[in-house]
């Protein structure tokens, strides 16, 4: 997992040219005027979400991975808290979905690890393979918009 600002993106290129090139579409793109929907970049390998939403208490969000694509979360207005733990030998709650290439993992089960961080407007969280993610959350609801580009590994 990796949370920066995109001041900083330059120090992430050597990460893959899927992941600079979702870096800078965010720094060159206002997703302010964008509709809530999804946008290719390169197909299936490279695609953007916007989304608007309102922020759930963690205790009914589940933690969630991904198999072939890399989560670039950035959040343009608003303010969430994320869960995270390294995925390690936890049993997901849901089997996983090749489809949408996802897996759940209940909240109760994975609490007393879990951090939970601050993902602030401007401030964007790279989430691997092995890291079990819970995004949308706050103690009270806060709109938030967010873009996640997918990567595909």
């Amino acid at each position: 997992m990796i949370i920066d600002t995109l001041n900083n993106i330059g120090q992430y290129s050597h990460l893959g040219p899927r992941i600079a090139k979702a870096l800078k579409h965010l720094v060159d793109t206002d997703f302010s005027q964008l509709d809530v929907g999804s946008y290719e970049l390169e197909g299936k390998d490279l695609f953007v979400i916007v989304n608007d939403y309102d922020t759930k208490p963690r205790e009914v969000e589940p933690f969630e991975v991904h198999r072939r694509y890399i989560d670039v979360q950035y959040v343009v207005s608003g303010e969430e808290e994320f869960g995270y733990l390294p995925l390690a030998d936890q049993t997901p709650s849901k089997p996983y979905f090749d489809k949408h290439d996802y897996a759940e993992y209940d909240y109760e089960s994975n609490k007393a690890e879990a951090a939970f961080i601050p993902l602030k407007a401007g401030m964007f969280a790279l989430f691997f393979p092995q890291d079990m993610h819970m995004p949308g959350t706050s103690a009270t609801p806060k709109a938030v918009r967010k873009v996640v580009i997918k990567v595909k590994i």
